[in-house]
């Protein structure tokens, strides 16, 4: 029998690559996202994460058709842009919302399906940025760290259940991020600076890897028969060798290194 799939933010980028090539695969396949994609070819049912009820519903639905879920994947998210001092607490709520505590709800609700079957995996896109505050970018490094921080939590919670958790950390991946992404405001202290590191950040991004490299390698994750590590880092060579650079320099230096590469 075909293992089902839950992957949510299918609309487009890393999530909408995700179903297709697990779809193609044979894998028994639900997008939840709140647009269907024209080049979809898995099942999408059309779901608000942020929206409980809306969860709850796919959810069951999902659940009447297959009476088993074996992978969720929270892949859906979005970026943040701005000075800490000028973000508003709106967009901080929509930030964290999104990004953490939609994964959150969905876990809760897959993870008593999954203890029934003792088994299952869940795999949290998180972010290389999580591992560091980021100039401009403190509350998306915030909101991903949060959601590493509550992986690592279950790891200890769901010990002996037969189900697994880890996040995905990614550096940079070419997808259209730059055009959701929520832009505070930005006062006229930053602004010299903040254009220097956003015309970097979205240089990185333009040049990151294309988001069909992620699907194999997240597929191996489920696949493997060894137990999931509790963080799995995709990016380029100097990303990866930044988290290096941190656990072994001085803060004070490597901060130093962060805002050369940024360009302040």
């Amino acid at each position: 029998m075909a293992k089902t799939v839950i992957i949510t933010g299918t609309s487009s980028g890393i999530g909408l690559e995700l179903a297709n090539y697990f779809q193609e695969k044979d894998y028994n396949v639900f997008g939840l996202s709140r647009s269907i994609s024209k080049n979809a070819k898995f099942k999408t049912i059309s779901t608000d994460i942020t929206n409980e009820k809306e969860v709850d519903k796919s959810i069951s639905t999902i659940l009447a058709k297959t009476g088993k879920i074996d992978l969720l994947i929270n892949n859906a998210g979005k970026g943040m842009v701005g000075p800490v001092e000028n973000a508003n607490k709106d967009e901080i709520i929509d930030l964290f919302t999104l990004n953490l505590i939609a994964p959150i709800y969905l876990m809760n609700r897959v993870i008593p399906i999954m203890r029934k079957e003792k088994s299952g995996k869940i795999i949290n896109i998180s972010s290389i940025g999580s591992i560091m505050g980021l100039p401009f970018r403190g509350f998306y490094s915030a909101s991903k760290s949060s959601l590493d921080m509550v992986t690592e939590s279950l790891r200890y919670e769901l010990n002996n259940t037969g189900i697994e958790v880890c996040t995905v950390n990614l550096g940079d991946i070419r997808t259209s991020i730059a055009d959701h992404r929520i832009k505070s405001v930005i006062s006229e202290n930053y602004m010299k600076s903040f254009e220097k590191v956003y015309n970097h950040m979205n240089n990185d991004v333009n040049n990151g890897f294309p988001p069909s490299c992620v699907a194999p390698f997240i597929e191996k994750l489920f696949l493997q028969k060894s137990s999931l590590k509790p963080h799995y880092y995709f990016g380029t060579f100097v990303q990866k060798l930044s988290l290096i650079v941190k656990a072994m320099f001085p803060q004070k230096w490597f901060e130093k290194i962060i805002a050369k590469y940024s360009g302040i």
